[in-house]
């Protein structure tokens, strides 16, 4: 949401303080379109999500770890999920609806309510974590939507600022976690960029909600 700008002056801030002093990557994975500065090179990591509905996405994680704290991206693949989904259902008990799905509002296997609600339900996973949720709100990244969230956890003080969002039939879940004293994480999201297929950045002109027709992008960097 926030011009890159004001997450360079963020970033300049947050290397200011004495626990800062390292040098900060910016990460590029065409892979997976997105850019991302961390505070270290990220060890990437292959693993199968399971969705709401219980289909097996394949998944990848990017984290760095240190003495300023953790931060993750993780990006899970949806592309497929109406072929997975129906494969699945095949499997299901006859008659079973809860697992079969059917029709325009689910689709097999659940796949079409599975992608609809996928910013939702890993919101829901925040909420179920030994923390207190202390933001929930609409956010966006170059104007891709998605949710906003900031935690406290409840044994050891750390803090935790969370993005989740839909892009191109992929779900990026951004977390930024500090320990207790340190300054506030939310300069990683805000970090945070979208490739398009050549990887340039991109900025959308007007909201982009997925799974409908894209919107005219305003610039392009490289």
């Amino acid at each position: 949401m926030r011009p890159r700008s004001v997450v360079a002056a963020a970033l300049a801030l947050a290397v200011s303080a004495p626990v800062f002093a390292q040098e900060y990557v910016e990460y590029v994975s065409k892979q997976d379109r997105f850019t991302a500065t961390f505070p270290v090179e990220p060890k990437v990591t292959d693993f199968t999500f399971k969705s709401q509905f219980e289909s097996m996405l394949p998944a990848r994680t990017y984290t760095a770890e240190g003495i300023a704290g953790r931060f993750k991206v993780t990006v899970i693949d949806y592309n497929n999920i109406e072929a997975i989904a129906t494969e699945k259902s095949k499997s299901c008990p006859p008659g079973a609806e809860t697992c079969k799905g059917g029709g325009s509002s689910t689709g097999a296997g659940y796949w079409k309510a599975d992608i609809e609600g996928a910013v939702v339900y890993a919101t829901w996973e925040f909420m179920q974590r030994d923390a207190k949720v202390t933001y929930l709100g609409w956010n966006n990244i170059n104007l891709v939507e998605g949710h906003m969230l900031y935690l406290t956890n409840n044994k050891d003080k750390s803090r935790t600022s969370a993005g989740i969002y839909m892009h191109e039939n992929k779900l990026y879940i951004l977390e930024g976690t500090v320990p207790a004293g340190f300054p506030d994480p939310g300069f990683f999201q805000q970090s945070v960029g979208f490739l398009d297929e050549n990887g340039n950045n991109i900025r959308y002109e007007s909201v982009y909600h997925n799974g409908f027709p894209k919107p005219p992008v305003a610039n392009r960097g490289g």
